[in-house]
């Protein structure tokens, strides 16, 4: 019984947001085959992540031991933003290069936030399950801060995406950005949280700056599938 609880609560901040990133979608809306296969290819994406982040680690490049503000650093870029951004990247592509339902700028960000959902949900049933005596605790800090974290990040990913295939003039930094700006926001979004730990007397800053972080990443996100829907529409910017 408690193995369902646990995976319920790991897997409703998901569905709500897979729900509402689908919603958003009104003029076209994806099929579901499509955003099923979309997000189980983002579970996928968990496995290959470790393949690319494990050789990271065995050359030095980074320690899953940070104690120190530069080693929390490099952990968090080269343990987790860089792998873990461009093992979803390749599931996209994979994904988008042949679709022929992919036809509007919104389906990138769709399509690109299923990946990062189907990453999250396994990532968040590993961690509640490896941390079952605090479960509740840990379900709940994670539905309000990693689960929407890779939403967010998806949605940046994908908003780079749909621009590079439907403006192929777009310039080159445009088309860097598919993975540049989700890798650097997650960087920076598990830094502060590696250096809380290892900086405890300033940790109540580190926090403040952490949700003041969270709140314009939302606020950024929000704004670019605004965009996307209103080029869908047929306005320009």
């Amino acid at each position: 019984m408690e193995a369902i609880t646990i995976l319920l609560i790991a897997l409703l901040p998901v569905v709500i947001l897979v729900y509402y990133i689908y919603h958003k979608d009104k003029k076209s809306p994806e099929p579901t085959g499509q955003l099923v296969k979309a997000f189980l290819w983002g579970i996928l994406s968990v496995p290959l992540s470790f393949c690319i982040s494990i050789p990271l680690g065995l050359i030095g490049v980074y320690s899953v031991e940070a104690t120190s503000i530069l080693g929390s650093i490099s952990a968090a870029f080269f343990g987790a933003a860089i792998p873990e951004e461009i093992a979803k990247f390749i599931m996209l592509w994979l994904l988008l290069r042949k679709n022929p339902y992919f036809d509007e700028k919104m389906d990138g960000i769709v399509y690109a936030v299923c990946v990062s959902l189907g990453f999250a949900a396994l990532e968040n049933i590993m961690y509640l399950f490896s941390n079952a005596e605090s479960y509740l605790s840990v379900g709940i800090a994670r539905a309000i801060f990693a689960v929407p974290g890779h939403f967010c990040f998806g949605i940046l990913m994908g908003y780079y995406y749909s621009l590079a295939k439907f403006y192929p003039k777009t310039p080159k930094k445009n088309k860097a950005l598919i993975l540049v700006a989700p890798i650097l926001v997650h960087g920076v979004y598990d830094s502060i949280l590696f250096i809380i730990n290892v900086t405890p007397a300033i940790s109540g800053i580190l926090m403040i700056a952490f949700l003041v972080f969270c709140h314009k990443m939302w606020k950024y996100g929000s704004k670019s599938i605004k965009e996307h829907i209103e080029r869908d529409s047929g306005y320009n910017f």
